[in-house]
């Protein structure tokens, strides 16, 4: 019997898994339960490396409890698995979670307390990882925080032009998205050689997005801060905001309108008036969807320009999340902004999807790398599980 280790990113509306084998951290099984409360539906990857399982239907309607509860006797009626222990993604650390760690109850209390730092994903990863808890109370889980890749960055970059006993209370620059990031420097040297050590700069673009800049494989600076509502334009999150923008909302409409306003009603969706979704604006002939994608693709680009000059230049800009592997579209918009610097983009590469798509010889390297936010976290649990 093979050991495992169960993968879990619990989030709004979803609830992804995976197992990865304890010992050689192969993948042995991939899928996830769509829309909670809702009309759940199970979604699973075509290639599975486990026996088959009768998996039948998940709960109607059911929420993190139901769900979890039914997916905890499949996965215990596996033949030829067991599984030893679970990892989490969880959104926010905040100052004191800069590593992963060993999940309990007291851990989660104050987990709880960053919950309104990441309101669209922190109450969903530990509802998640609590669900978990309750349906199989023996098995050891461990956290892995989004937040923790970019403590690497200099004090400078992390603070606030605030007082200073507000960011000695923890009100610092904290960025996201840091497992997929994570994931694409530990892969760099094999798609680049040694210019994977060197300038990077990663696009992680989906339905929230974020740039980072890499040296040495390392953060040196990202685009979103305090929460993940920072920096670019995305699917319905305004990104970088006048902040006194951000208080005469708050005067006229109060605050839980801003909150919901600049969370979940601007971004794509919000300048477009039709959809956040790319796929949609990309379909789309009306000007606003046009504005949209113009207004997405200018601030990637305004963003990757202060990034280089943090970098002092840079040598390779990697395209990844679903937006980033999958729009050839803003893939050649964004290259072709990027010319000025010297790269130089081939359209028939990025066309088919290509890992390399710049052009023989450019100076900087234009690359496609899909992300894999799952195994840093099934490495820090053989890591602190065994």
């Amino acid at each position: 019997m093979k050991s495992a280790f169960l993968i879990l990113n619990a989030g709004s509306s979803s609830l992804k898994f995976a197992l990865y084998e304890a010992e050689t951290l192969d993948p042995l099984l991939r899928g996830e339960v769509a829309n909670l409360r809702r009309g759940t539906r199970l979604r699973l990857a075509p290639q599975s490396a486990v026996d088959h399982i009768d998996w039948g239907q998940p709960p109607e309607n059911g929420g993190h409890e139901e769900v979890i509860a039914w997916l905890e006797n499949k996965w215990q009626g596996l033949a030829a698995v067991e599984i030893v222990a679970s990892g989490h993604r969880i959104v926010h650390g905040g100052r004191d979670f800069s590593a992963p760690i060993r999940l309990g109850e007291d851990v989660l209390t104050k987990l709880d307390r960053l919950s309104p730092l990441a309101p669209a994903h922190e109450p969903h990863n530990l509802a998640g990882i609590r669900a978990l808890a309750r349906a199989w109370p023996g098995l050891p889980q461990v956290g892995c925080f989004d937040t923790a890749f970019h403590r690497s960055q200099p004090h400078i970059a992390q603070i606030f032009g605030i007082p200073r006993e507000l960011t000695d209370a923890g009100m610092l620059r904290y960025g996201f998205h840091g497992l997929s990031y994570e994931y694409i420097a530990g892969v760099l040297p094999q798609k680049m050689g040694a210019r994977g050590e060197g300038r990077i700069i990663v696009a992680h673009l989906g339905n929230g997005a974020s740039l980072c800049g890499l040296r040495e494989r390392r953060s040196v600076a990202t685009t979103m801060g305090y929460t993940a509502m920072d920096g670019l334009v995305m699917s319905t999150r305004c990104g970088a905001i006048d902040p006194g923008l951000v208080l005469a909302l708050v005067r006229e409409r109060g605050y839980d309108a801003t909150a919901d306003l600049l969370n979940n009603r601007s971004g794509l969706l919000g300048v477009s008036g039709l959809s956040g979704d790319i796929r949609e604006l990309e379909a789309s002939e009306n000007p606003c969807a046009k504005e949209a994608l113009d207004l997405f693709v200018y601030r990637v680009l305004r963003e990757a320009g202060s990034l280089i000059a943090v970098l002092g230049g840079f040598d390779a800009f990697v395209f990844t999340g679903g937006i980033g592997e999958h729009s050839s579209y803003l893939r050649q918009r964004i290259s072709d902004g990027l010319a000025w610097t010297g790269a130089r983009v081939d359209p028939k590469r990025n066309a088919a999807g290509e890992a390399r798509i710049h052009v023989d010889g450019s100076p900087v390297e234009l690359h496609v790398i899909a992300t894999n936010e799952e195994l840093p976290i099934a490495r820090a649990v053989r890591a602190l599980i065994g």
